[in-house]
């Protein structure tokens, strides 16, 4: 199953959750792990109340665990639980991890989902990939509701499930989990739908059934985080895809070097760099595609603090080399502080191997943590030019995650333990604006961006 694959990816998920759908928890486990889940998160985060208050947190805390009256819940029951507590810190990068155990068990136990995937284009949820039978459903259609619940109806019960800054946010990981995941999280498995579709201003209802999970559905489908190492040539106009910025270091920078050097000896006028749909990384992936095209030395950011833990400290003791800076900095600080680390200047490569052409780099709102980061430094020190739409990761952030199991349950959570602020000082909360504004509608395989911006270079 590929996409469950790239989902585990995109999560950097190193937990995985030995209980089956079959396992039970008490209510007085579940209890437990929520409050050490909050406690934890404010031990650990880098700022848990950037978003949301104190005040609002202990309410929701309070709520949640009022919430919780059943003797037992089963991991998908108490997954949902407390994901509602932790979605509050409003933050992308923090939260307890979509159920991936739970619902790769009902896949593989013959379970359904719901039909329809859905992207969204100015706030509407618009049809993008229709898995169904019914062939008279088409890509565009807006998903107006399901089984008599209005989609606003719906997609306020998935939302308290989301870890996000904002709403454009929460969408854009609604198109990366998709609606048939959620919708079965949040409802559970229904096998027949009646849905409203408004297409040409008509509003028609349709009757659907729910499609197998594996074969109707995760054996189909490409996810929408799709980041490929590519190099190839329009004419004058070279186009590089750097893939994730993550995975096997040693052989990202193989490929880049070697892009680079057919690149120089093509002599194009222009280099289109592509983080689109990219699940992001780490800062030295960014940085060493970055030396490639920069003309002095550079930073990624322009202030990074990070905050120690004892969770922190654990966890590097266990899996970090303790011998980096890095490390030892979260090391020999007290738990609970908050530092400032500083980073060298990165050199560029010498004048003999960069790119010393026009440089684009084309974004979209899926563009993901690092790639978001990475297109503002471009954007900050001016060498290259942001095409596409606004990313929905700020690249100013609360970002730098490690994880963490909870005690009964098992559980993983992810949390900022740093934050990030852009090249240029900047820390509005939006995401990376591009200079050349082309819509990405995700709706048919036509590429506007890329197409878009190679009919401005060939005028």
């Amino acid at each position: 199953m590929k996409s469950l694959f790239l989902i585990l990816s995109f999560l950097f998920t190193t937990t995985i959750i030995s209980a089956q759908n079959d396992t039970k928890f008490s209510k007085a486990e579940v209890l437990e792990d929520l409050a050490y889940l909050y406690a934890s998160l404010q031990a650990t985060h880098h700022n848990l109340y950037a978003y949301t208050s104190k005040e609002e947190f202990d309410e929701a805390y309070a709520e949640v665990a009022s919430s919780i009256i059943q003797d037992s819940l089963t991991l998908l029951e108490a997954t949902n639980t407390l994901q509602r507590l932790s979605s509050l810190a409003r933050n992308g990068h923090t939260g307890v991890l979509y159920p991936i155990q739970s619902y790769s068990d009902y896949v593989y136990a013959g379970g359904t989902v719901f039909p329809l995937e859905i992207a969204f284009a100015d706030g509407k949820p618009l049809v993008r990939k229709n898995w169904s039978s019914n062939t008279n459903i088409t890509p565009g259609a807006e998903l107006m509701s399901i089984n008599g619940k209005p989609i606003a109806e719906v997609l306020a019960r998935i939302y308290p499930q989301i870890s996000a800054e904002r709403r454009y946010f929460a969408n854009v990981m609604l198109e990366v989990f998709t609606l048939p995941r959620y919708y079965w999280q949040v409802f559970g498995e229904e096998k027949n739908f009646e849905v409203e579709l408004r297409s040409n201003n008509e509003i028609q209802q349709y009757q659907i059934e729910a499609v197998s999970a594996l074969e109707g559905f995760e054996m189909k489908r490409t996810d929408v985080l799709n980041a490929q190492m590519k190099l190839t040539f329009f004419e004058q106009t070279a186009y590089l895809n750097p893939g994730d910025l993550s995975g096997d270091e040693s052989v990202y920078q193989a490929f880049i070097d070697s892009a680079f050097m057919e690149i120089k000896q093509s002599e194009p006028s222009n280099l289109i760099i592509d983080l689109r749909n990219n699940g992001g990384g780490d800062n030295s992936f960014g940085d060493y595609l970055v030396s490639y095209i920069a003309n002095q030395p550079f930073y990624w950011t322009s202030n990074f603090t990070l905050k120690s833990s004892d969770l922190l400290k654990a966890d590097i003791r266990e899996s970090r080399d303790t011998t980096t800076a890095f490390w030892q900095s979260a090391l020999t600080h007290e738990s609970g502080e908050v530092y400032e680390y500083a980073f060298e200047a990165y050199q560029p490569q010498a004048v003999e191997k960069r790119f010393t052409g026009k440089v684009y780099v084309l974004v979209n709102r899926q563009s993901h943590s690092q790639s978001a980061v990475t297109a503002a430094q471009i954007q900050d020190y001016g060498f290259g030019t942001i095409a596409g739409e606004e990313t929905g990761d700020y690249p100013s952030l609360h970002a730098s995650i490690f994880h963490y199991s909870l005690p009964n349950t098992g559980i993983p959570v992810k949390v900022s333990k740093g934050y990030i602020v852009r090249v240029n000082g900047s820390t509005k909360e939006e995401g990376v604006i591009p200079d050349i504004v082309i819509k990405d509608y995700l709706l048919d395989e036509e590429d506007e961006i890329l197409e878009g911006l190679l009919d401005r270079l060939a005028q």
